[in-house]
């Protein structure tokens, strides 16, 4: 039987639509037990590819008949060689196209809603990473909010939508990937907007994102308001968009809330994580739906593939808005960190200006789950 290749977008598909699929991962098993592709309905086999080069005889006996199989490695020439043995022993297998260096940039846009006078607004979600990043489209403009750095990805969308890119901005100085930001910003001559507490260091021009900034898109009434909200960092900025979205950065997420020590200040930003989560946020309205800037868990996907909930169920639901204690919220945050995202120091100094790392050693930074949120 022929081998098939099955590219990022397909399994991003079978994700969304909550498919089965069976998932023959031949990375080490350290790699596969850090970082995996995740659906609800998936399976899992985990056999090194070393372990399969005297054959997959051995292995038959635990494949199933009758799903979907792929194979998987990191970037897909281990993934084809035990794919071709699986076919010879009368298998019909896939293998993942670019292996887990493809899945870990494969972006996946999703209409979140409609705006006042015309307006959309998209996310785009990065299965493999985790992260959500936002575009706003009205009247022929186009805003991004959290670009990962696969800047072309926004650009064709943008011109898709017969939208130019005017504006371009980051909620914070991210650790755990490189920003798209800057990069869209000059291919585009869109205006490039940082929160300044956190661009003390950064090395090139930037428009002053700040409190009460608001940025009209378009030729609507789509208004995009600043929000101060630290923690995560100590410029970290939220945006209510159109008075119905909120889009929170790394301070809030569905499941869990900000970590506030990827500067290595976690026991200064800890009080102004719960100061911008139980004050700032709880005088907004209930209404606002919560858009973040990444997700932790494929559970938190909604049934039409975006993240998302009303800030009022957050409330309602999320631990981490629900300690009454200053000292057990302190507790909580600096005792349940997960481990330091992969290369996050390389990542801000790139984000800074400071390395500008060639593409292939971008992919190895960023390599890995992501570890923005509080467990």
């Amino acid at each position: 039987m022929a081998v098939k290749p099955m590219n990022s977008k397909e399994v991003a598909q079978k994700v969304m639509n909550k498919e089965n699929l069976f998932i023959l991962d031949v990375r080490n098993v350290d790699a596969f037990e850090d970082w995996k592709i995740e659906g609800e309905k998936f399976e899992y086999l985990n056999i090194p590819y070393f372990d399969l080069l005297d054959g997959v005889e051995e292995i038959m006996n635990q494949l199933p008949e009758e799903k979907d199989i792929l194979v998987v490695c990191a970037k897909e020439g281990s993934s084809i060689m035990v794919a071709d043995m699986l076919s010879e022993e009368g298998k019909d297998v896939s293998y993942l196209e670019g292996g887990m260096k493809a899945w870990s940039e494969h972006l996946e846009p999703v209409k979140v809603g409609d705006l006042s006078n015309g307006g959309e607004l998209y996310q785009f979600v990065r299965l493999g990473k985790g992260c959500l990043s936002y575009m706003v489209v009205s009247g022929g403009e186009a805003a991004i909010v959290d670009a990962t750095r696969m800047a072309n990805v926004f650009i064709d969308f943008a011109k898709e939508k017969f939208a130019t890119i005017t504006n371009v901005f980051d909620t914070h100085l991210h650790a755990d990937h490189i920003s798209g930001g800057r990069t869209i910003a000059e291919a585009t001559g869109a205006t490039y907007w940082l929160p300044p507490k956190d661009a003390e260091e950064v090395i090139f021009e930037y428009a002053a994102l700040e409190d009460g900034n608001t940025v009209v898109i378009g030729n609507t009434t789509i208004e995009i308001s600043a929000l101060y909200s630290p923690g995560h960092t100590i410029g970290s900025t939220s945006f209510v968009v159109d008075k119905k979205y909120l889009l929170s950065g790394d301070i809030l997420f569905v499941d869990s809330i900000g970590r506030p020590d990827l500067a290595g200040k976690a026991e200064n930003w800890v009080g102004d994580l719960r100061e911008s989560l139980y004050k700032r946020y709880k005088d907004l309205s209930m209404e606002l739906t919560v858009l973040p800037a990444h997700f932790m868990i494929i559970d938190e996907l909604n049934e039409d593939g975006s993240v998302g909930e009303k800030l009022g169920t957050l409330f309602a639901k999320n631990h981490g808005l629900n300690i009454e204690s200053e000292e057990e919220f302190r507790m909580l945050v600096s005792e349940n960190l997960p481990p330091q995202p992969n290369a996050y120091q390389e990542i801000r100094e790139t984000n800074m200006g400071k390395v500008t790392p060639d593409e292939e050693k971008q992919r190895e930074m960023e390599i890995g789950p992501n570890r923005c949120a509080v467990r």
